[in-house]
């Protein structure tokens, strides 16, 4: 016993263990960005040294779910419980004050390095069947850097034997410096907004022009908090959606392909400065209980596969 007592103590190991496992870095240009294991998520974006998303350092877990992703669905599933192909599910509670289950399979789940380079990193997973949840998909998403920015593009498959609801969501907060909430500019170009309930699930939607929740011409937060999904999305002439975070000293967009008919804005961190101070812009296939509603719902037959691209861009 004496023999293994170093290696199962981990006195041999060359450096600690970190909350979010291994981290691999890529770079271009003034680009870095660093994906971690756990989740494959997004903890740091930046350009010559200035922060386009606000991550945490590598000796914290990850909090209010900064560059996660969020399959096989985005956002809450009322009471974790829904209905598909006439067989009803239950799925852990994961947000128990309100009684939802929340953000999907994956964000925890160790993911596997497919491939590293300079430039780019793909990572993947194999979800399983557990409680609630009957179905296998193949996971992959690849972080790229180029002369733009950053790209990301995630890829689902069903490999199993039956048909699996699906739904996406990437949960970046894009990067306020030391500008205060209240003077940071935002442009979302969405022009429905929905109503939620107190449980934070969809009650209504509603016209965006002439309201508090338009901002489809960039301008100041003031005092209007928001943790608002938005849909009927203003598309550029390339199909691609494009929502922007601008501070004093710096202007970071995020876009998605249209693969993306949803997207989430949630100011209260910057509000509240807990960690380093963002907006999160979070690109969405499909609304909260999506399962459950049916709404932009993807459902993937077998062999079938789903993809979607999205990225973050200064200026």
């Amino acid at each position: 016993m004496s023999a293994l007592t170093p290696e199962l103590t981990g006195a041999s190991d060359p450096e600690p263990a970190l909350p979010t496992g291994q981290q691999w870095a890529i770079g271009h240009g003034p680009f870095e960005a660093t994906v971690v294991e756990v989740g494959g998520g997004l903890r740091t974006l930046s350009r010559d040294g200035v922060d386009l998303v606000a991550g945490y350092q590598p000796q914290e877990r990850c909090a209010s779910g900064r560059g996660q992703q969020l399959m096989p669905w985005p956002n809450r599933l009322r009471d974790g419980r829904y209905t598909f192909q006439g067989t009803e599910r239950q799925l852990s509670i994961t947000e128990v004050p309100l009684h939802n289950a929340s953000h999907g399979l994956v964000r925890w789940a160790l993911w596997e390095l497919v491939e590293l380079e300079d430039s780019w990193v793909t990572v993947g997973y194999r979800l399983h069947p557990q409680p609630g949840w009957d179905h296998f998909l193949d996971l992959r998403t690849t972080y790229a850097l180029d002369d733009a920015g950053l790209t990301v593009t995630t890829a689902a498959r069903n490999v199993g034997p039956s048909a699996a609801p699906f739904g996406y969501g990437a949960h970046p907060y894009l990067a306020t410096g030391d500008t205060p909430l209240n003077e940071v500019e935002l442009r979302i170009p969405a022009r429905e907004w929905v109503e939620v309930d107190d449980r934070l699930l969809p009650a209504a939607r509603h016209p965006v022009p002439g309201s508090d929740y338009d901002y489809l011409e960039r301008h100041a937060v003031g005092d209007h908090d928001l943790d608002t999904a938005y849909t009927d999305v203003v598309r550029d002439s390339d199909g691609a959606w494009r929502c922007t975070v601008a501070s004093t000293d710096r202007i970071v967009t995020l876009w998605a392909d249209d693969a993306f008919g949803w997207l989430q804005v949630f100011t209260a961190i910057a509000r509240d400065q807990k960690g380093i101070a963002g907006v999160a812009v979070e690109p969405m296939t499909c609304p909260a209980d999506a399962f459950n509603s049916g709404e932009s719902l993807v459902v993937l037959a077998p062999g079938e596969e789903w993809t979607g691209t999205w990225g973050i861009t200064r200026g």
